[in-house]
């Protein structure tokens, strides 16, 4: 039979090192789904329940592996449905390649059945390369372009594949006459490192710095020794943004953990006291986090030089790669013999993580959020693979996780959407079958995507080395997150009519689908429940019942955000009680400190 376009697509995705490819079938791609079942030996289509997810789990097995990530859709509604998760691969900055179909050409422009505008529908989220095959010979050059600018630019990436063009004759070598492209696979990484002039501008500002501060981000998950060693050098503390939680790991005495209002004390304290600041790898955007404009000399190092100096006043801006960009200006800095502001970060830091325990430890009703991730972070399996959702999750996976080095780590960072966990967790199994995965979300997200998400792992489990696949729910029945923001922010209590969840039996529906399931509603289970979970055979959902009364609180609040919260009670909270009592322990946790 001959090659169709539908197969040489695949194939010339296989040639770009594409084994994986994330979808859900529709009659605009038949062409395409034909073409995966005749190269099962070369491609495999995950099949996920909605095509968000595909977008979700090609964006994550971008930022897991460093390849390129592809999702496959059929057109209108189908096409429609990856943007959610495409924005959140463009705003991450990761490479995703998103394959769509289109009704036939002859149709087009008549209002026909499903007929979607797609070149215009894509224009912003795949706005560096989206385009519509029209004739066999494109298809060619459409594949490489899309693969080599979504890995050049670390962009998402766009390509329009007609019904009825995916059943031709494929044209593996265009015709030799004017007017066709003859395009090639490969590209290679190069190596960005700033020149020697700008190194040593840089090394003039850091090396005069009496108090250093580092902030890092998912451009420095490559650069863990490098970041280490300036910060060694400099006597410096390293705070990092959310994307950026594996770049350093947690256990060394002089990194301050997050950054933001998910952050920690001893990193906005960093902030707040520093004379110098040097950012690597980050977009890291409230600029209440960081110096007052004036009180530090800045540096930034960032490979996309649009990205520097639009947080932060920053005095030298360096283009480049993290870890060779820090390597090439280790030479330049002096030791610092002055460790007196090391030492107040490394003071201040140990002191928080003792305050963290206290709060972790206080009682809830029935159970305190903090303590399911304290209980889980001195069992996390080395080299594992978690994931977290936007909500309530985020500010204890920011907070009470230390992570160690090997893990991998990340979120949605820059949309901060809901949804993403379940599947970010199952692309991770996909990427690496061998490691241990924890979604940790909550019961918001696990409704929206999640529970829909345990029927893929249901389907797919089995393929994996490792079966082993945690998702923690945080079923409180609350919106958690915006239910605070709305009471810190906007000084408005929690409305129910928006915010209560409708209950449901997370662990016995993981039980339906042949998965395991544990509820645990008291402080005791916890550590059990993450033992067994992680002794398991199988796949398994930790349902856990949580307060939602305890307070996400911020590294430092201020006079509004206090006014706030006092007018939402003042309002009438229908949780007021238990909100007034859980914050009040958390106040007196910071104000006595291990109290026995």
């Amino acid at each position: 039979m001959a090659e169709k376009v539908g197969d040489f697509l695949l194939k010339r995705l296989a040639a770009w090192g594409v084994r994986r490819v994330y979808g859900y079938p529709g009659d605009g791609i038949n062409g395409i789904i034909d073409a995966f079942e005749r190269a099962t030996d070369q491609m495999e289509f995950v099949q996920v329940r909605h095509e968000e997810m595909a977008a979700f789990m090609a964006c994550a097995h971008a930022k897991f592996t460093g390849e390129v990530g592809v999702c496959v859709a059929t057109s209108g509604p189908g096409a429609i449905h990856l943007l959610n998760g495409l924005y959140d691969a463009k705003m991450d900055h990761v490479p995703v390649v998103a394959i769509v179909g289109q009704q036939a050409r002859a149709a087009l422009g008549g209002s026909y059945q499903q007929e979607v505008d797609l070149l215009s529908l894509f224009k912003d989220v795949a706005h560096e390369y989206v385009q519509m095959a029209t004739v066999p010979a494109q298809m060619r050059h459409l594949v490489d372009r899309a693969v080599r600018i979504a890995m050049a630019e670390r962009t998402v990436t766009c390509i329009i594949v007609p019904n009825d063009l995916q059943e031709m004759p494929a044209v593996e070598t265009p015709e030799h006459v004017h007017g066709t492209v003859h395009s090639g696979t490969g590209y290679s990484q190069p190596r960005v490192v700033p020149v020697e002039e700008d190194l040593d501008k840089a090394a003039d500002v850091l090396n005069v710095g009496e108090k250093v501060a580092m902030l890092v981000g998912a451009g420095s998950l490559h650069a863990t020794d490098e970041v280490m060693e300036v910060a060694q050098l400099l006597g410096a503390g390293v705070a990092k943004a959310l994307l950026g939680k594996a770049a350093v790991p947690d256990d060394v005495p002089y990194v301050t953990g997050s950054i933001g209002l998910l952050g920690t004390k001893p990193s906005y304290d960093m902030m707040m006291e520093c004379d110098t600041l040097l950012m690597v790898g980050t977009s890291f955007p409230y600029s209440e986090f960081l110096p007052k404009e004036g009180q530090a000399r800045a540096v930034q190092i960032d490979i996309d030089g649009r990205m520097l100096g639009i947080r932060y006043p920053t005095e030298v801006n360096l283009v480049g790669d993290s870890a060779k960009t820090l390597g090439a200006l280790i030479p330049y800095l002096k030791p610092r013999e002055n460790r007196s502001w090391r030492e107040g970060i490394e003071e201040g830091v140990e002191k928080w993580w003792k305050l963290l325990e206290e709060r972790a430890m206080d009682e809830a009703n029935p159970i305190n959020p903090q303590r399911v991730f304290w209980e889980l972070s001195p069992r996390l399996p080395e080299n594992c693979i978690l994931t977290c959702d936007s909500g309530s999750a985020a500010n204890w996976f920011a907070r009470d996780l230390k992570i160690r080095r090997g893990m991998r780590a990340t979120l949605s960072g820059n949309l901060a959407t809901m949804g993403p966990g379940v599947p970010y967790a199952v692309a991770g199994k996909f990427a690496y079958p061998e490691r241990v995965a924890i979604a940790l979300v909550g019961d918001g997200a696990m409704q929206m995507n999640g529970i829909n998400g345990l029927i893929t792992i249901a389907k797919y489990w089995n393929r994996w080395s490792n079966p082993r696949l945690i998702v923690l729910v945080l079923h409180n029945n609350d919106l958690n997150q915006v239910t605070w923001e709305q009471r810190v922010l906007a000084g408005d209590p929690k409305f129910e009519g928006s915010q209560t969840l409708p209950n449901f039996h997370y662990a016995r529906y993981a039980e339906s689908l042949g998965l395991k399931g544990i509820v645990v509603d008291t402080p005791d289970e916890i550590g059990r429940a993450w033992d067994e979970a992680l002794a398991a055979s199988c796949p398994v959902v930790i349902d856990a019942i949580t307060d939602p009364d305890v307070p996400p609180l911020p590294p430092h609040i201020t006079f509004e955000q206090a006014k706030a919260y006092a007018s939402a009670l003042w309002k009438g909270d229908p949780n007021e009680r238990g909100i007034l009592r859980q914050t009040f322990r958390e106040m007196v946790d910071a104000i006595l400190p291990h109290r026995g």
